[in-house]
């Protein structure tokens, strides 16, 4: 649950460790106060009925699973996230402290009663034997939940999927613990495990446009009424292919500079794409070797079917890696090395965007390579991240440049949040001299100007 809440969250506030941190906490705090109360149970009466242990186990588990059917399914979700904003609630550590606070604290809660509550069923001889064995299995059951779904479930049935699993296990869990199988309880569980698979079902994904749910990313595409093929990585607009081969303004403003000149080049550059998004970046070059990085190895599958809709060519490789790891494991150097990882809003990978980062970028570069940033920021500098990511890029790449991409661009603007494309150019030199300032007491222009003025 806790996994699932993390990553069914991130289309909408991000993956970065002030959300996920919260979510944590959403859980960890619950969980603490559920074994306390769980421990302290005595069976008692509710509304005029007898409530056992096994009943309060089972009441438990059927409440938690009404309220995490909302919050774990798709177009709940969707709607959720949709409807705070239009209350005022924009800030995205806000959303996601609400979201926990009325989606997870709850059946947390309830569920972390359980195991304090079970070692009602044997004798107090045994207790402590019992309970390191109840522990034991529990860590044991947390282990494997995290490995299955990340690695294995996500990856192969997809997120929507192993939701609807989750409630077929609770479900299992009140079968188990009830006395009669033909029982109101096990009835509602059952319909609650129906209503999940329907509301995450491969319908509604497809109503969607959904082609991947896993474990990166929700990958939307299609075609719209005008031919345009069109891909979206966790609500980002990642990639645009029209059917004359027109791309987002941003890849045709990268190939353009660096890709046009060197069509024919003797012998091919050796190009590196970090994000391959939908593979629209030097489709049309046949004759130059690219290597596209990406985290997700769904997308070539999708962008090969639904945005290009024919296989990249043979001039071409997909590495499905992480950067950071790609670039531990090779020595290999490039030519151009185009950076287009980062999808913008709050879709940042905040591992991509350190000194240490660019730092390893630039020993994968030749001499008199080609580095080219894509970047979704504030065209004047009016927000932090806009001017850190600035900061940072020039600590390692001395003298790049920085292309504000948007015919739009407002010079007197005051927004903080109005996003553009920024490109940053840099020509790599093994020997690189960054010179000196100009100052009064020191001035050499007369002797760096340049002597003639032809080229």
């Amino acid at each position: 649950t806790e996994l699932l809440a993390i990553r069914q969250t991130i289309p909408y506030v991000g993956s970065g460790t002030d959300t996920v941190s919260i979510i944590i906490a959403a859980v960890l705090m619950p969980l603490a106060f559920g074994y306390q109360y769980g421990g302290a149970f005595k069976a008692n009466k509710l509304f005029g009925r007898h409530m056992s242990v096994r009943n309060k186990l089972i009441l438990n588990i059927m409440i938690a699973s009404s309220i995490l059917l909302i919050g774990m399914s798709h177009e709940p979700l969707r709607l959720f996230f949709i409807w705070l904003p239009g209350i005022g609630i924009e800030d995205r550590i806000a959303q996601t402290a609400l979201y926990c606070f009325i989606f997870l604290v709850l059946p947390i809660y309830l569920l972390g009663q359980t195991v304090p509550l079970i070692t009602n069923f044997f004798s107090k001889e045994r207790l402590a034997k019992i309970t390191g064995r109840v522990l034991f299995l529990s860590t044991v059951g947390s282990f494997l939940g995290a490995l299955l779904s990340t690695l294995i479930l996500m990856p192969t049935i997809g997120v929507h999927h192993t939701v609807s699993l989750n409630f077929i296990l609770l479900t299992l869990l009140v079968i188990l613990l009830a006395k009669r199988k033909a029982s109101l309880p096990v009835a509602y569980m059952a319909l609650l495990s129906i209503c999940a698979m329907l509301l995450n079902s491969d319908a509604v994904m497809d109503k969607f446009k959904i082609k991947k749910n896993n474990e990166h990313h929700t990958i939307v595409a299609g075609t719209l009424r005008n031919g345009d093929s069109v891909l979206y990585l966790n609500r980002n607009n990642s990639s645009r292919y029209t059917p004359d081969g027109g791309k987002h303004k941003y890849i045709e403003f990268a190939e353009r500079l660096v890709i046009y000149p060197i069509l024919s080049s003797v012998p091919p550059k050796e190009i590196l794409v970090v994000g391959s998004g939908g593979f629209t970046f030097g489709h049309e070059d046949k004759n130059n070797n690219y290597t596209y990085i990406d985290i997700d190895k769904d997308l070539l599958e999708v962008a090969e079917t639904h945005i290009l809709k024919e296989p990249i060519g043979e001039n071409k490789k997909f590495i499905p890696k992480p950067a950071r790891a790609f670039f531990n494991e090779t020595d290999k150097k490039y030519d151009i090395i185009y950076l287009d990882a980062y999808l913008g809003g709050v879709s940042v990978p905040e591992h991509l965007v350190t000194k240490e980062f660019f730092v390893q970028v630039q020993g994968h570069l030749k001499d008199n390579a080609i580095l080219m940033a894509n970047f979704i920021l504030s065209p004047n500098f009016n927000n932090p991240f806009t001017r850190n990511i600035d900061n940072t890029i020039r600590a390692v790449f001395p003298h790049v440049s920085r292309h504000v991409m948007d015919e739009q661009y407002n010079l007197w603007s005051e927004s903080k949040t109005l996003p553009v494309n920024v490109a940053y150019i840099y020509r790599h030199e093994t020997n690189y001299d960054e010179g000196h300032i100009y100052t009064d007491n020191k001035n050499t222009v007369f002797i760096d100007k340049p002597k003639k003025l032809t080229p």
